[in-house]
């Protein structure tokens, strides 16, 4: 009887640790995928922030997020949701169907290429690209659109060009970047 007894108390304890091992993996698969804004920053070289930058028609247009990477700027956009992404280069509105609720959004797209757009226009010898990044929990079924990464896939992809240095003339054009953003900033704040 006694080796029974000692039985049952490794597998309580087989237990015990098997679900405390689930839930810290639950916690941080849940973290991972409420920080993004963190993961993209020390992933890249350098990140800036919620940036105006002139679109070219006495306007400005919004970024996201701005990386300097090794090879390229990369613009970001982030899109928090979780479930069935439906959506294609071709369809205007994508929908997202999750256990909880369903809903539309428009395509994301042409909003990058204009943002795109808007900083090779400031800097035309600088390779921009533009990508729209969902959350680690939404699942594209169908394959993803095109300029459409998930955020654990981009942070990879941007981790492992983080050896190589930027040439010296995409340094020059983040430096460019970013005295554009502020100075687009501040007339912002002087128009109010």
């Amino acid at each position: 009887m006694e080796l029974v007894a000692g039985d049952a108390q490794t597998l309580a304890a087989a237990g015990l640790a098997a679900t405390a091992l689930s839930g810290l993996l639950w916690y941080i698969a849940k973290r991972r995928r409420a920080r993004p804004e963190a993961r993209l920053k020390s992933a890249a070289r350098e990140m800036l922030t919620a940036i105006l930058v002139p679109d070219g028609d006495d306007g400005q247009v919004h970024i996201d997020y701005a990386l300097l990477t090794h090879e390229a700027i990369v613009l970001a956009e982030v899109r928090q949701v979780e479930g069935h992404v439906f959506g294609s280069n071709a369809m205007q509105d994508w929908t997202v169907i999750s256990p909880r609720r369903r809903f539309t959004f428009s395509n994301p797209q042409p909003g990058m290429y204009d943002r795109v757009a808007a900083v090779q226009r400031l800097l035309p010898q600088a390779a921009v690209r533009g990508v729209v990044l969902f959350a680690d929990g939404a699942d594209f079924s169908k394959g993803l659109p095109s300029h459409v990464m998930l955020v654990d896939d981009f942070v990879a992809e941007l981790e492992q060009g983080r050896q190589t240095e930027p040439p010296v003339a995409l340094r020059d054009s983040w430096s460019q970047l970013r005295q554009e953003a502020v100075s687009a900033q501040v007339n912002q704040l002087l128009r109010s």
